[in-house]
């Protein structure tokens, strides 16, 4: 079979399908789940797939909103990886039912072409990218032990390839003391709402020394009950960010200084607790991602190379970056002056722009996966890739 011949093949069979795609979609946006939760839109989806005779595992690798769906049989295996977790609050205000729909469009374009191409096509199903991070599970659990190339695509105010984005730890911050009156009797007290303080005006005078790009964020969930009682309880959640993985690494050990340098000035105990996976920085295959650019300017898309797209975000899609050649491009439809992670953004997500969004990012993906089972040096170049990594295991 031709590239030219498989390509019409995989949009006349989306076309078919694009009721369904779309419908999955604005079920998925009106119905959001939170992480490690999506256990409607994970039926929504398995529903459909294997009605359209994809192999289907539910409950994948000891998550029971993650799966895997399979369809072909051939040595070169692609992983397109399904989002579907909402934000607390504010739905799908970054897009996953755009992102989910978009590989289920490109696993279901892919199906009747899998055999002739030599490939299998596995659509895994990917909980948790806002929080906690399952795709690190599932990398762990061996979900991606078998695949030579993993893709997906996220909602964006603008279409881009090549992006990077920050490596990411977040932390749970509990500090300890003693309860005193706070006139009669403080200094029987340890106050922990100072402990937090303190170790706050240590993370700041250190941003002066952070590595460039990188970010410290964070909010105080508690910190005492009354003005008149010496506080012996406090609480924050922390994010850290860095450029890679190498460089969160030495600004966490300097944030747990911050915070045990609270600790020892007050006498307050620290519990301090990692809070979910650490996400990798993203590092994108260049090859893929001009394969995929291609097939997106032939849908008459306009493609930012290393665009700004999420740079200043984070994804677990990244952890899988460092193991399997992958591309996380951005699709990108109008969403007047709003940003991800906002709750103007959500009401943009079923929008006639974002269902063509849906559409053409999973086309897309059909197409470049098309491009990397018929292109010999694509192909060989992954399946001795997948080959070495498999060797070092």
């Amino acid at each position: 079979m031709t590239i030219t011949a498989a390509r019409d093949h995989s949009r006349a069979t989306l076309a078919r399908r694009q009721d369904e795609v779309l419908g999955l979609s604005h079920a998925l946006h009106a119905d959001p789940e939170l992480a490690y939760e999506e256990h409607r839109a994970a039926r929504r989806i398995t529903d459909l797939v294997e009605r359209a005779g994809f192999d289907v595992t539910r409950g994948a690798y000891g998550l029971p909103t993650a799966f895997r769906a399979t369809v072909g049989t051939g040595d070169l295996v692609v992983a397109i990886c399904a989002e579907y977790d909402a934000l607390p609050g504010i739905g799908h205000a970054c897009g996953h039912n755009v992102n989910g729909s978009a590989s289920v469009a490109a696993a279901l374009a892919l199906a009747p072409l899998a055999d002739d191409l030599g490939l299998t096509v596995a659509l895994l199903g990917t909980p948790a990218e806002e929080s906690g991070g399952g795709k690190v599970d599932m990398l762990r659990a061996g979900a991606f032990d078998d695949v030579a190339a993993a893709m997906m695509v996220h909602a964006a105010p603008q279409d881009a390839v090549g992006l990077t984005t920050l490596a990411i730890s977040s932390l749970s911050v509990a500090y300890s003391g003693v309860p005193a009156h706070a006139a009669a009797m403080p200094h029987r007290g340890v106050n922990a709402a100072d402990a937090m303080m303190i170790a706050q005006v240590a993370i700041a005078a250190h941003r002066q020394q952070m590595v460039p790009g990188a970010v410290v964020s964070g909010v105080v969930t508690s910190a005492g009950d009354a003005a008149n009682v010496i506080p012996d309880h406090a609480t924050a959640t922390y994010d850290v960010r860095a450029g890679t993985s190498e460089e969160l690494a030495e600004l966490q050990a300097r944030v747990r200084a911050c915070f045990e340098a609270g600790a020892l000035a007050t006498g307050a105990d620290l519990l301090l607790e990692t809070v979910g996976n650490d996400y990798a920085d993203l590092r994108q295959d260049l090859a893929m991602g001009r394969s995929y650019q291609a097939a997106a300017e032939a849908l008459g898309r306009t493609v930012l190379a290393n665009g700004p797209g999420l740079r200043g975000g984070s994804t677990d899609m990244g952890n899988v970056s460092h193991v399997v050649p992958t591309i996380h491009p951005s699709i990108g439809y109008d969403c007047g002056d709003t940003i991800m992670h906002h709750p103007d953004f959500t009401r943009y997500g079923t929008t006639p722009a974002a269902d063509r969004a849906v559409l053409d990012g999973g086309l897309a993906m059909a197409w470049t996966a098309i491009d990397l089972a018929t292109d010999p040096a694509q192909r060989d170049r992954l399946l001795a890739r997948h080959a070495a990594r498999t060797a070092r295991n």
